[in-house]
């Protein structure tokens, strides 16, 4: 018989990429933890896990049941915190999966709000990388709402919440630009090395896209996994970046330049099924409190346009 344990093993595992920070993360000993996973394999037929010198593999038959695995222990745990509600031992608990940038520039005023609105209910936030690995992970029943890129086609609520606007951040006194202009075309910059994303982070592809629009390939002087490092090492100098312009700190030594012309994304929040009560609230309370720009990106940024 498969049981919730064998599958939250599963998923640690392969999260992991080994069986031994699975099995610390754990707090199981590993001949434990390899025992679960060979009573799982045996209850479902078949190997789920190739087992290599450095690292682990899903087989075939594992990466069917993986995203089934995601979902029966996210839908476990919204099992839990309805029977701790009906029971008054907490007073709730929205689930929101998204993306670093959304984390870092819309989110903030959001959370602010909800805290004083709605002091004794908790949210719990799922980050990724990646638009797609976020679709996956709502697909696989990962949390009651999404907030980021719309994905295509999805077959679900989507509400739509406006634009992300990106900027080009360079440090002070950068030669690339005359001292007073706001805005700046990115094949300007074509020949500079710039501040990349690592592999598989989502504003990677944004960059990638920008810049083969504009006719070049961009550089990489340093590539960060931290989208909030990208502004703070264009500023020291180490070559120019491509933000969402919500993430710009406050305050910010560098220069914020509007991409001539305007680079923008659409941001949405949606869900598998019609909101709860909770999540139609939070949604609420993010239509009121996420700016599409914040007030001192505004500042330097007069002709933007609000979306």
């Amino acid at each position: 018989m498969t049981t919730l344990r064998q599958l939250e093993y599963l998923v640690r595992i392969v999260d992991e990429g080994s069986f031994t920070r699975a099995a610390a993360l754990l707090h199981v000993s590993q001949p434990a933890l390899s025992h679960q996973v060979r009573a799982l394999e045996h209850a479902v037929g078949g190997a789920l896990l190739e087992r290599l010198p450095r690292a682990v593999r899903l087989t075939p038959m594992g990466r069917a049941l993986l995203p089934h695995a995601r979902t029966a222990l996210a839908e476990a745990e919204r099992a839990r915190c309805a029977a701790r509600r009906a029971a008054g031992l907490e007073r709730g608990e929205v689930q929101v999966a998204t993306v670093y940038s959304v984390t870092l520039g819309v989110l903030p005023p959001v959370l602010r709000a909800w805290h004083r609105a709605y002091e004794g209910v908790r949210v719990r936030l799922f980050e990724h990388r990646h638009a797609d690995e976020l679709a996956e992970a709502m697909l696989a029943g990962q949390a009651d709402l999404a907030i980021g890129p719309p994905p295509p086609n999805w077959d679900g609520p989507v509400r739509p919440l406006g634009e992300e606007e990106f900027v080009v951040v360079l440090p002070p006194g950068d030669p690339a630009v005359p001292a007073a202009a706001t805005q700046i075309e990115l094949g300007r910059l074509a020949t500079r090395d710039w501040v990349h994303y690592a592999p598989g982070h989502g504003l990677a592809d944004v960059l990638d896209r920008a810049a083969a629009h504009a006719g070049f390939r961009p550089h990489a002087a340093v590539r960060t996994e931290q989208t909030a490092a990208a502004p703070i090492l264009a500023a020291a100098g180490l070559g120019p970046a491509l933000v969402p312009a919500s993430i710009v700190p406050d305050p910010f030594g560098g220069r914020v330049l509007r991409v001539d012309p305007p680079l923008r994304r659409p941001l949405a929040a949606f869900s598998r099924a019609e909101p709860d009560p909770l999540s139609a609230a939070f949604l609420d309370l993010l239509t009121r409190h996420a700016p599409p720009l914040p007030a001192h990106v505004r500042a330097v940024l007069p002709t933007a346009r609000l979306s």
